[in-house]
């Protein structure tokens, strides 16, 4: 014999028959939520300066050792989620003013000043550079993006080049940490190598400058390398570096039209690189306008600062153990770029002479 059974309920109250709410906590963006990451990365950029005055680390910019100690502060004391909206802004909005400020340290009058043939040797050196590491980061199974950031930070002017490219590329932020990581090693290198090969190459100062500001990563190495060899290759290796850096703008320019017509097909679009006519114009500026000493080298300072931030920021995003997880190709290729770099300015440097 069956039995049914029914259990009167008492009715729901006007607060329990309303539709469960389901509420999800998005850390705010708004100005208010930046101060605690900016901070953070403030802070991770003065211990990079404090370490800087250390014995034998003053051959390293603050961007390099920040974004090292930015790096080992996420991974072993670890991040807040309150600084995360401020660090976003950080390696976004802060890195693209500093780019902007490089203008500053450009002129159209330096780029000149090399001459037809030397800037025919930095064009040819970056570009040549640039494609054969895209083309063997291809072959060895480096990651796109990845690759595309060891050959800016390699053909173009370091640490600046490879957030300048992740602005217009959108990386990862362990890409560009292990890519700024590779691009150091090996200006260091450079830098120590470079004085001790220029007389066995028998470059005099005009030639071991030119492949110095063509070849070496960091415009401080090339500073640190060049004037080693007098004060006519410091001179002369500081304004081809200058003439590298200049050439940023048609270099991001021409990668951004790349990436645009790559998304095309995609629902997202990559934007355009507004910041880099905006560092054109300012280098334009800057030409034409006679700035007082001070005033330039404080424009400098704030942009070395900012820069520094930025890297500091990104430091703070990037996993080792994601790097670790790369393998030894991104660092194969980064050696294969800057053996060809070297190879291929002093090639061009010894034709010249």
């Amino acid at each position: 014999m069956k039995h049914s059974w029914s259990i009167e309920l008492p009715p729901p109250s006007a607060e329990l028959s309303q539709k469960p709410v389901t509420r999800t906590v998005v850390a705010s963006t708004g100005p208010v939520a930046l101060p605690p990451g900016i901070v953070l990365a403030a802070m991770i950029t003065g211990v990079a300066y404090s370490i800087r005055e250390l014995p034998g680390l003053g051959v390293f910019s603050p961007m390099i050792l920040a974004v090292i100690v930015g790096m080992i502060f996420s991974n072993v004391v670890g991040n807040s989620a309150r600084t995360r909206a401020g660090i976003g802004f950080a390696q976004r909005s802060l890195l693209r003013f500093a780019i902007v400020l490089l203008g500053f340290q450009l002129t159209i009058g330096q780029v000149v000043s090399i001459g037809g043939p030397g800037l025919a040797i930095v064009a040819s050196t970056l570009v040549a550079t640039f494609l054969f590491t895209l083309l063997l980061g291809k072959m060895i199974g480096v990651d796109r993006e990845l690759a595309r950031l060891i050959a800016a930070g390699t053909s173009i002017c370091g640490a600046s080049a490879i957030v300048a490219t992740n602005a217009v590329t959108g990386a990862r932020e362990e890409d560009v940490a292990y890519a700024v990581a590779s691009i150091t090693l090996f200006g260091t290198v450079a830098m120590l190598l470079f004085p001790v090969l220029g007389p066995i190459f028998h470059l005099d100062q005009q030639g071991f400058g030119l492949w110095a500001g063509a070849a070496i990563h960091e415009v401080a190495q090339v500073i640190g390398a060049s004037f080693q060899n007098g004060a006519q290759s410091g001179e002369v290796g500081t304004i081809a570096k200058l003439a590298r850096v200049a050439m940023l703008a048609p270099m991001l320019l021409a990668l951004g039209f790349v990436v645009r017509r790559g998304n095309s097909a995609r629902t997202s679009r990559a934007p355009f690189p507004w910041f880099v006519i905006a560092f054109v114009a300012v280098a334009a500026l800057n030409s034409i306008i006679d700035l007082p000493a001070e005033i330039r080298s404080g424009i400098n300072g704030v942009t070395t600062l900012l820069l520094s931030i930025g890297l500091a920021a990104l430091g703070l995003q990037a996993d080792i153990s994601e790097i670790r997880s790369r393998g030894p190709r991104p660092l194969i290729l980064a050696l294969s770029a800057f053996l060809f770099i070297a190879g291929f300015s002093l090639l061009l440097v010894k034709l010249l002479q």
